[in-house]
């Protein structure tokens, strides 16, 4: 990519209608709408188009200077647009075109507003790099983003020092939807981060933590403005919104959490596997049953709504909150929910009862093993815990949870490589006290717990024990 001005701006090529694509025009006019005076803006711009095989989706990365709004107390900051996710062109060259009616490409364009530094007198263009790396995420897994979600980014978004090392994602509070020849478009806006205030919208929602972010100034303000040199958390300002927000918005309403990707393994301890055709789980050291193609698939299948499956640390777990408004709440969720990781057995694949089993998390899926009791399972939900390195599957379900196909006389239940364990609530109860040390990541590894009366057992691993591959 390279930072350019546009020889002939927007305002020359909207002479050209016949030249202009419309999806791009479009985007522009609402652009225009905002930043009147800036018809030119500065642009990054992908060197070779991706539908020429270059590497980057986003044609273009617009960024224009925000005056703010000191009624508001809103900063001046740099916007930042992106032009990509949405069909720009309606040819089929990036985009399937398949009418007005519905999105147009994903539905969405990226947005984010960066805080304006004493001094700058052009925009920084590192958030346009980190747009496309999001965008790459989108082309590849064919996961949309919705307002709420949350990306685990694990870095800081301007490769500096920062604490701001993670994002959320909301409606930008200018961009207005707008309507295309090829579909709709919205805007999502990225918001900046702390891994504090990220594990807080992973335990409870993205939409709770965006509404405190809107009323700490410090923070992001109303219009949720990221600021890379932040060096406190919302929790830090306002010691009281942890308890007073949100874990009472964790013992009220749950968690929207419903599955992660993670370095996770279950193990059989009921008995030997007792013939090569045994589904028996992966082990952790020891040489795993190959699952045929036909089984491959049809686990994938059943997990593919609501998980993503990553090869690219950097990005999700994301969650999502897109359905949460659609319906009311319920403490009677379900496998075949939209509202969560949508997850369907198949016939084919044999499912079996087992009587004693043996989990295995690294430390970070450890972590969220409370938010899974606290935040899902009391409220009625699930949990899914997906393997990076396989097929390998473990979801947590509640006695309120239908399509199960563990019960609460057969506990533990295992379709394929795929675990189902149903946790009565007076069991996860017990189990939340008795692990109340792994919300620390400082904890020292390995660490064990075991319920004999359960035939239960949870082991806490170093990453390095995952990180052999499994052949």
């Amino acid at each position: 990519m390279e930072e350019m001005r546009p020889s002939s701006g927007a305002a020359a090529h909207l002479g050209l209608a016949s030249l202009f694509p419309p999806g791009l025009q479009a985007i522009y006019g609402e652009s225009r709408r905002l930043y009147p005076d800036q018809a030119n803006p500065l642009q990054v711009t992908a060197i070779v188009k991706y539908w020429l095989g270059g590497p980057d989706p986003l044609d273009y990365i617009s960024m224009y200077r925000n005056v703010g709004c000191p009624g508001q107390d809103v900063p001046e900051h740099w916007h930042y647009v992106s032009l990509g996710l949405s069909d720009l062109y309606g040819d089929n060259r990036v985009h399937e075109f398949t009418g007005q009616e519905g999105p147009s490409g994903f539905g969405f364009e990226l947005t984010f507003r960066l805080k304006r530094e004493a001094g700058e007198t052009a925009p920084p263009t590192w958030p346009a790099e980190l747009m496309q790396g999001l965008a790459r995420y989108v082309f590849q897994s064919e996961n949309t983003f919705c307002s709420g979600d949350h990306i685990s980014w694990h870095s800081p978004l301007d490769n500096s020092e920062s604490r701001i090392q993670h994002m959320l994602l909301t409606e930008d509070p200018q961009m207005q939807p707008v309507q295309t020849p090829f579909g709709h478009v919205s805007f999502l806006q990225i918001v900046g981060v702390c891994t504090e205030e990220l594990q807080a919208a992973q335990q409870w929602n993205g939409q709770g933590i965006l509404d405190l972010l809107r009323g700490v100034h410090m923070a992001g303000g109303p219009w949720l403005i990221t600021d890379m040199r932040r060096g406190e958390t919302i929790f830090d300002i306002d010691p009281h919104l942890q308890q007073e927000r949100v874990d009472k918005g964790i013992e009220t309403d749950g968690s929207n959490l419903s599955g992660v990707s993670a370095k996770c393994a279950w193990d059989d301890l009921s008995r030997p596997p007792e013939d090569e055709d045994d589904s028996r789980s992966i082990c952790i050291g020891s040489q795993p049953r190959r699952l045929s193609d036909k089984d491959t698939e049809q686990i994938r299948e059943a997990l593919r709504k609501g998980l993503e499956i990553n090869s690219k640390s950097v990005l999700p777990p994301i969650s999502s909150q897109r359905h949460s408004h659609d319906r009311p709440q319920s403490r009677k969720d379900s496998l075949e929910s939209e509202s969560s990781a949508a997850i369907v057995p198949h016939e084919l694949v044999r499912t079996r009862q087992l009587e004693s089993v043996h989990l295995k998390f690294n430390q970070e899926s450890g972590t969220l093993l409370p938010l899974c009791l606290r935040g899902r399972l009391l409220h009625g939900r699930h949990f899914t815990y997906k393997s990076i390195n396989g097929d390998t599957a473990i979801t947590f379900v509640s006695t309120g949870v239908e399509g199960a196909f563990a019960t609460e006389e057969h506990p533990y239940a295992a379709h394929g490589p795929w675990l189902q364990i149903l946790l009565t609530e007076e069991f996860v109860e017990q189990m939340l006290a008795d692990i109340h040390d792994l919300s620390s990541r400082e904890s020292k590894l390995p660490k064990e717990y075991s319920w004999p009366d359960k035939k239960l057992k949870i082991s806490v691993l170093p990453d390095t024990v995952f990180d052999s591959p499994l052949q």
